[in-house]
């Protein structure tokens, strides 16, 4: 399917599923393959990026540019690609695949199945901060407001020496992006968000309807800007349906505010 998906560097399997639709998983700045270890849908093989910095890649250099991350990422997905696959990307990782599959596209004239975008205004639009710039204490406030990362990681100084290179890192790469115009892709896509996240409105969300020709759909789910964390089941849900063979979004459907878990 993918020239390393079982090992190497940049894709991590964690449950085998013969003939599923491969679902690339691209993790939130600071965030690694791991988050989406507990994922699991019908028709569906979960392969989580893993970006250098990180869990088992921390000797290797963190990338500080989404441009640079991008390309490299696509070099390793090679031409090994599968007919059908799809994206998923949280916050940076929204942005990273969406550029992603920018690369496909030019390259191959046609990206993924699917583009799954969560967390993040649609481009142009890139919230102006510069907590990269700010210091470790005002990321660490910033990684403690989300309620994503356990207070005990936080509190511990050994963890924060090893984990903050990757964070900072990410950060600069997530707050210094800026979007070059280009084509739309052709691909489905369907934007996700927490209706009380303070960085993402339903309005930024729609804006990614823009970025294709093909349908589009707009999820909004009870949360805030880590609503997977409590939503995860509805977003496989909906990931496993949109996926199912013959299933194609309809052009400009309606915000849905999903209530479920």
């Amino acid at each position: 399917m993918v020239a390393d998906r079982s090992g190497g560097r940049w894709f991590r399997v964690y449950r085998q599923v013969p003939g599923g639709v491969p679902l690339f998983c691209f993790p939130h700045a600071g965030g690694a393959a791991s988050y989406f270890h507990p994922w699991s849908a019908p028709g569906i093989e979960v392969l989580a990026v893993q970006y250098p910095g990180r869990e088992d890649r921390t000797a290797e250099p963190c990338v500080t540019d989404i441009a640079d991350l991008a390309d490299q990422i696509h070099a390793a997905l090679g031409p090994s690609l599968p007919e059908r696959f799809a994206f998923f990307g949280h916050s940076m990782g929204a942005i990273l695949a969406f550029e992603v599959a920018r690369r496909i596209a030019r390259q191959a004239g046609q990206g993924p199945a699917h583009l799954f975008v969560s967390g993040r205004a649609a481009p142009p639009r890139n919230l102006r901060r510069n907590l990269h710039q700010a210091g470790t204490p005002a990321l660490i406030a910033e990684l403690r407001s989300f309620g994503a990362t356990d207070p005990r990681i936080l509190d511990d100084s050994e963890v924060l020496e090893l984990i903050m290179p990757a964070v900072l890192a990410d950060y600069t790469a997530s707050e210094t992006y800026r979007f070059a115009p280009g084509d739309p892709l052709s691909c489905d896509i369907t934007a996700m968000t927490g209706d009380h996240d303070l960085m993402v409105t339903a309005g930024d969300a729609a804006g990614w309807s823009a970025h294709t020709t093909g349908a589009f759909n707009l999820q909004v789910y009870p949360g805030g800007h880590f609503y997977l964390d409590d939503c995860r089941a509805r977003v496989l849900e909906v990931i496993s349906a949109s996926l199912a063979p013959g299933s194609r979004l309809d052009a400009g459907t309606a915000p849905c505010l999903d209530s479920g878990m």
